[in-house]
């Protein structure tokens, strides 16, 4: 294929994933309401539990209806993904061999479930980080948060750990690919520890020691899993090296 074809498919497979996502910004929309009740019940359940005056607030008189469209613009993401993620398969797929064709499926069907849980883990810690945060108020002030801003957590605290939860499958895929051994990966895991407990203290409050520890495990294990399955791929390529240099060496010797 020329690269002129290339750029006609490139654009034609844009254009679509692009109408995909309007559609489902425009499904996203109907869903803000619920949106809105679902991100403000962990702040009203606090401050009913507390006795406390906290809820959300909107600054401006066209905040309201631009945090609307950063809503709608992120449900359409997620309402479309079949369509552009099935695009960016089938603009892939016919440049890559039998094999990697079967990798890359494999990266993507782990990589999907993987970043939903990573996201669904953020969204079970999110009420707990509220409470500690709004804990830190007075005992008699009122406490009204930016909408904008809680919005901008949520969606920066689900994107961050959805994508630690895929960085296992991105070391295994190295491992695959034949850049890195499950012995180096192992031999890394306490740099891994250190960076992933990092990471977990930034991504919940200080306070929270219980939150950091919910994050910190399930990373961790899927870390360890990933070397677990480095390492036996690396026996198994180990093996089927040491029978093609076998066969080869009993070739040499029937051909003398």
């Amino acid at each position: 294929m020329r690269l002129a074809e290339h750029l006609i498919e490139f654009r034609n497979r844009l254009i679509i994933s692009a109408i995909g996502i309007v559609i489902g910004m425009v499904g996203g929309f109907l869903l803000t309401d619920w949106v809105f009740n679902v991100m403000a019940d962990p702040i009203r359940e606090i401050a009913e539990a507390r006795n406390r005056n906290a809820d959300l607030n909107f600054e401006g008189i066209t905040s309201a209806f631009d945090l609307r469209l950063q809503i709608s613009l992120t449900l359409g993401i997620i309402i479309s993904a079949p369509v552009w993620l099935y695009q960016i398969w089938m603009f892939i797929v016919p440049g890559l061999k039998k094999n990697e064709r079967w990798y890359a499926l494999g990266f993507v069907g782990t990589a999907i479930p993987l970043f939903l849980a990573g996201v669904w883990v953020a969204w079970m810690l999110m009420p707990r980080i509220v409470e500690v945060m709004l804990s830190f108020a007075p005992a008699e002030s009122a406490n009204f948060i930016n909408a904008a801003n809680y919005y901008k957590l949520i969606m920066t605290l689900c994107l961050a750990v959805g994508i630690a939860f895929i960085l296992p499958v991105i070391l295994v895929m190295l491992n695959f690919a034949g850049i890195i051994t499950g012995e180096a990966i192992l031999k890394g895991w306490r740099v891994a520890v250190l960076l992933v407990a990092l990471f977990a203290g930034m991504a919940t409050p200080s306070a929270d020691v219980l939150s950091m520890f919910f994050l910190m495990a399930p990373m961790l294990a899927l870390y360890f899993l990933a070397v677990g399955i480095a390492i036996i791929n690396d026996k198994r390529r180990a093996r089927k090296h040491k029978k093609f240099e076998a066969d080869l060496a009993a070739a040499e010797a029937s051909a003398t």
